[in-house]
């Protein structure tokens, strides 16, 4: 997001989490192809590989070129926030369409306000890794279904 748009979490940022945990939920040391991961989330693998650039320069995901090739996450999923990775793909969290820096920034009244959402959804999104997502996504298979 480029400076003075409001955030808004586009396909990018909820596909770079598809991604992801379905990397994290690789055995440790295994590779995924984009094709194998597009198999699995339904999202292209040509989508995938543009998203993959700014995740690999971010530092989340190493690739493998080869037969044996592919993807995998390149730290733990413990040290990875939906923050890092959201920022990676979308850029700044800023929840107001205001400039940076706002002219008006000293007679602003609602600068509070902007300050403490921007603040909460910070805070939210990091306090959130690719571990609690597997976490989360495990606990979806243990659901049992009565009738």
């Amino acid at each position: 997001m480029r400076a003075g748009t409001a955030v808004r979490i586009s396909t990018k940022g909820r596909y770079s989490l598809e991604a992801l945990l379905c990397m994290a939920l690789l055995p440790p040391g295994e590779y995924a192809s984009t094709r194998a991961i597009a198999a699995a989330t339904g999202i292209s693998d040509g989508y995938l590989e543009q998203l993959f650039i700014p995740l690999r320069r971010a530092g989340m995901l190493k690739g493998v070129r080869g037969p044996q090739g592919g993807y995998t996450l390149s730290r733990d999923a413990a040290d990875i926030t939906v923050g890092a990775v959201l920022r990676a793909v979308e850029g700044p969290l800023n929840p107001a369409v205001c400039a940076d820096p706002c002219p008006e920034e000293a007679r602003c009244r609602s600068r509070y306000t902007w300050t403490e959402l921007y603040r909460e959804i910070n805070g939210c999104v990091d306090s959130i890794t690719m571990a609690d997502l597997t976490e989360a996504y495990a606990a979806l298979d243990q659901i049992e279904y009565t009738i």
